[in-house]
């Protein structure tokens, strides 16, 4: 989208035009349903954070006069809305987030780095994605912000409200537990 058409859409939200928020939808809602879908843990609660997190964001982007790069807002707007959804879902956060690692983990974060029992050129999407849904959401939310959405530990630690330490130890918790989900899928679908 054009910097220009752009600043026309701002402007026609701001104003509550409904075509211009109909159009705004129709342009995030394949790669914010894919960001959703990353941070649930199914397909139901992965529609339900969509509709909530993109209502808000858009009503932020309303209330908001000051938009420099709409693609960023919205986007970084929306993946605030999931972890705050997340996060809200208190009894199965709270209790994912007390588990401790019992054994050290490489501390690369790269979960495509080499790797003896995944060849990542065969792993599709769908395998991916139901690999990452199976993580306890401390894990799944840290592993999403800052290796796919490129959060630093830092900015991840403040959204996720926790410490550096334990982002660090949630990050290898989750590419120890993502590649055993996806080695689990691969050998599921060898069978």
């Amino acid at each position: 989208m054009s910097q220009s058409s752009s600043v026309e859409l701002v402007s026609l939200i701001q104003k509550n035009d409904r075509s211009a928020r109909k159009q705004l939808f129709e342009l995030y809602y394949p790669k914010l349903a894919a960001i959703a879908q990353r941070y649930a843990k199914n397909e139901i609660q992965s529609e339900e954070m969509l509709n909530v997190s993109l209502n808000v964001s858009l009503n932020k982007l309303q209330n908001n006069s000051h938009i420099n790069d709409l693609d960023l807002f919205i986007e970084k707007e929306f993946i605030t809305t999931c972890v705050a959804y997340i996060k809200n879902i208190r009894s199965e956060y709270y209790v994912a987030s007390t588990v401790y690692a019992s054994e050290p983990a490489p501390k690369n974060y790269d979960l495509f780095a080499n790797n003896e029992m995944i060849d990542f050129n065969k792993v599709n999407n769908d395998t991916l994605v139901s690999s990452l849904q199976q993580l306890v959401p401390s894990q799944r939310l840290s592993f999403n912000l800052h290796v796919i959405d490129g959060f630093t530990l830092e900015e991840t630690a403040v959204l996720l409200e926790s410490s550096d330490q334990t982002v660090k130890s949630n990050l290898e918790k989750a590419r120890f537990n993502l590649q055993r989900n996806i080695e689990h899928c691969l050998k599921s679908l060898k069978v």
